[in-house]
């Protein structure tokens, strides 16, 4: 069952020609793209170690601690699939810079705020901002790059994305160290800075050249179902997975997201074509990419919290014990093509689970007790797993979307991808929390 096999992008998604002018500066465009990129996702995790520090600098209670958290991820997955519209619609080049000067203005927002409140809303701007990058630099680069670069360029991107989650802990680990809480926040201004002015020179515009009219009841009902979905996912181990609440949240999503799913199939010109997950490409990819991310910020979370509840390392030191799976991710990804060229994209799909896999064993099988040196190479096997599976499956879902709808593509891909995050540090710190309390009983 060939679930990752890439069409011929250039034959399926016919597009006009890219322009030379474009085609001749695109690997610039591609560090415009990474840049902005990986502050959105260094942003999805960078507070994990800084909250026992807003914890004691701000007095903020542990509620308000997880929602400095997810108040960024629950804006961010609602809103991905209305921005990758929006971007498609109306040009992805501004939707880019727009979600970059919305991301600028919550991270200044949340850096010079003396409550936990006030973080928790910097927070959700910065979602709000990030929601409209991410699909957006995807997009681009499947519109500048021509087919026989594009995966090699895609394998590039989801290294990015990978290795970006386990450096937000390490950049956020060292100003910590040096700086106050703040800057955390505020190292993100340079730098998008720099991204807007190198955008605005270099990068092309573009939009869907069929420009179908906006599906707002469709932006809608999917925005308020995922919002409500994972609402239901943060809240569940705190109201108790069985309790009256959960069950009404869960329900309320179920029934706006079928909702969703019953105005699409009959929208003349829906946000999202059900049809395509009739092609295995895009359906299966889907689901390994949740299952993927749920392992990744899953485990993330649950070592952050080992090496500094445990293991007794500061913000900084445990940021940094996570480098080598960032540096893992960022090698193994960009190498996938030319192992698929050798042993096809199912092969490397299937060992790259298969290393995930043997590496949640070799973890699982240490305690309390355990030392870094002891859990690393699980680390490495479990970052390289995933530095494999990465590439491929966002290629495959990429070349089952056409072009001109890459948007909505990017914008799928990103949506599972913060889903399977949010579900994995839930359901994992939920195990967690039920474990201690067991043991400390």
């Amino acid at each position: 069952m060939d679930v990752t096999r890439g069409g011929p992008e250039g034959a399926s998604h016919a597009v006009s020609a890219i322009d030379p002018a474009v085609l001749a500066r695109r690997w610039w465009i591609m560090v415009v793209l990474c840049t902005s990129l990986m502050i959105i996702i260094v942003g999805n995790t960078s507070l994990n170690v800084a909250l026992p520090t807003l914890a004691r600098e701000l007095d903020a209670s542990a509620t308000q601690l997880q929602w400095m958290v997810d108040a960024y991820g629950l804006i961010f997955a609602g809103l991905l699939f209305t921005a990758g519209t929006l971007g498609d619609r109306f040009g992805r080049k501004g939707a880019l810079q727009i979600g970059l000067l919305i991301f600028m203005a919550g991270s200044l927002l949340a850096a010079f705020q003396g409550s936990a409140e006030g973080v928790i809303t910097g927070r959700a701007v910065m979602g709000i901002g990030a929601a409209f990058v991410m699909p957006s630099t995807l997009s681009i680069l499947a519109n500048v790059f021509p087919p026989h670069e594009r995966v090699r360029a895609i394998a590039i991107w989801a290294g990015i994305a990978g290795g970006g989650a386990a450096i937000g802990p390490i950049a956020s680990g060292f100003l910590l160290q040096h700086f106050s809480w703040g800057s955390v926040f505020l190292v993100n201004i340079p730098i998008i800075i720099g991204a807007l002015v190198a955008g605005k020179i270099l990068l092309p515009t573009s939009r869907d050249p069929e420009q179908a009219r906006l599906d707002v009841i469709g932006a809608a009902l999917s925005f308020a179902g995922i919002v409500a979905l994972v609402y239901a996912i943060i809240e569940a181990p705190g109201n108790g997975w069985a309790s009256t609440e959960t069950i009404v949240l869960f329900s309320l999503a179920a029934i706006l997201l079928t909702a969703f799913i019953a105005w699409e199939r009959r929208a003349k010109d829906p946000m999202l074509n059900l049809h395509l997950f009739r092609d295995r490409r895009f359906s299966v990819a889907a689901g390994a990419i949740t299952l993927v991310f749920f392992t990744m910020f899953g485990v993330f979370f649950l070592i952050t919290q080992y090496f500094q509840g445990v293991l007794g390392y500061s913000a900084w030191t445990a940021g940094l014990s996570q480098g080598p799976i960032a540096l893992m991710i960022m090698f193994v990804a960009p190498q996938t093509p030319k192992l698929a060229n050798r042993f096809g994209n199912n092969v490397v799909v299937a060992a790259g689970l298969g290393c995930v896999s043997v590496a949640l064993i070799y973890l699982s099988r240490w305690g309390v007790d355990a030392h870094y040196w002891q859990l690393l190479p699980g680390m490495l096997v479990l970052a390289s797993g995933m530095g494999l599976t990465m590439s491929p499956l966002t290629g495959s879902i990429m070349s089952a979307v056409p072009l001109g709808q890459a948007g909505v593509g990017s914008a799928m891909n990103d949506t599972t991808r913060e889903l399977g995050g949010a579900l994995g540090v839930v359901v994992l710190g939920s195990l967690m929390a039920s474990r201690f309390s067991t043991s400390i009983a």
